[in-house]
């Protein structure tokens, strides 16, 4: 039996022993976790607002390690290695993959029918999700067992530690793509809203792919504080002013050329509007709060692209359709295309182009990982990501 964090039901956690997990494939291999981190999309299968949920489930699905078991059929990897596993599992063989769009991976899941029920397609599979993306065992745990290890795991450079290769492992990513697929470009103007780990790192990328100018938009001074630091961004808090008047009126009245969205659920609205989103979701009318995707719709210069990074699960209204067609908007959303972009981010890391420490602004070992999310979920001490040490 090993140590692993599990969901007992809507808003409540406990740290379990399970079974050790073995390899059932020729494609997996074992991986002692060294560290592990919480994530802001974890918060709503604790929640209860992620369907197919089941009790005992291990939660976690941003972790670095050593491999300490292999499969027959793996190549790439070997007993001792250092690596950091993407969050997101792709085959490395299907349509999707082949085309760098590992999160959509046709052969991951093991139970599509479930994922098509509820949004009309299959799902790829993640770590530490529901059934409804494959329900694999997640990495708040001491091991955990890696399919197609040799597309999901990237061996980690010496020059890199643990807690920088980490958040390599989806924050980095997801924040990179957002950038990248949102059409970054020398000389433009990105605005991004959520200053935690993937809107900082959205932040980041957009630096580095030669924003002229990079605007974080968040309510909490020291993730603001960290933006500007580490991203060079300027900052807006949203709680202070009109951000889609104070974005015009920072731009010339043309608005940012592109917007990236990555506060998902856990944005809140201002205002009525508040008060409504949160009536809509008592009333299970709707499940998904977007109110920082209708302001991005709305802040985007007109012929400009906005980019979904938040996590969502299920549907929303006052979506201002008009707006987007009427403004000739570019609308893209996608869960992490992580293995496209891992390799390049480890070298940025290893080269000083990129930091990710910062990130971790809690430690502490897994038996207090109930506190942790707690510390995390209310924002307390400063909390951006509380990281887990199963050993410790």
């Amino acid at each position: 039996m090993v140590k692993a964090l599990c969901w007992e039901g809507a808003g409540r956690l406990a740290v379990r022993d399970v079974p050790e997990p073995r390899i059932r494939n020729d494609q997996d291999m074992i991986v002692k976790v060294t560290a592990t981190t919480a994530c802001g999309s974890d918060l709503h299968l604790i929640d209860g607002h992620v369907p197919a949920m089941r009790r005992g489930e291990v939660l976690g699905h941003e972790f670095v390690g050593e491999v300490v078991e292999t499969g027959p059929a793996v190549r790439r990897h070997k007993v001792g290695d250092r690596v950091v596993v993407c969050s997101v599992i792709g085959c490395g063989r299907c349509w999707y993959c082949a085309d760098d769009q590992w999160s959509l991976c046709d052969n991951g899941n093991p139970d599509p029918d479930l994922g098509r029920a509820i949004w009309g397609y299959e799902p790829g599979a993640a770590y530490g999700h529901s059934r409804a993306m494959g329900g694999f065992r997640g990495a708040h745990a001491e091991y955990v067992r890696v399919p197609f290890a040799d597309y999901g795991a990237f061996p980690v450079p010496d020059e890199v530690d643990d807690i920088s290769a980490l958040f390599v492992s989806d924050s980095a990513p997801t924040g990179w793509m957002g950038a990248h697929l949102g059409g970054v470009k020398p000389g433009d103007v990105v605005a991004v809203w959520g200053c935690g780990a993937v809107g900082q790192m959205a932040a980041c990328a957009a630096a580095l792919l030669g924003a002229d100018r990079v605007i974080a938009i968040d309510r909490h001074p020291e993730r603001l504080a960290m933006a500007a630091e580490h991203a060079g961004a300027e900052t807006i808090d949203y709680t202070a002013t009109d951000v889609c008047a104070e974005l015009r009126e920072r731009t010339g009245g043309r608005g940012p050329d592109v917007c990236i969205e990555a506060a998902g659920m856990q944005a809140q609205a201002s205002g009525l509007e508040r008060f409504y989103d949160g009536i809509e979701r008592r009333l299970r009318r709707r499940s998904d709060r977007s109110s920082a995707v209708r302001e991005a719709v709305y802040a985007c210069r007109k012929g400009g692209s906005v980019f979904v990074l938040g996590f969502f699960t299920g549907t929303t209204d006052k979506f201002p359709l008009g707006a987007l067609m009427n403004k000739g908007l570019t609308l893209r959303a996608a869960r992490t295309h992580g293995q496209r972009y891992i390799p390049m981010l480890l070298q940025r890391i290893a080269r000083g182009e990129l930091d990710t420490r910062h990130l971790a602004t809690h430690r502490m070992p897994l038996k207090r990982a109930p506190r942790g999310y707690e510390l995390f979920k209310h924002r307390k001490d400063g909390c951006v990501r509380v990281v887990f040490h199963p050993a410790a």
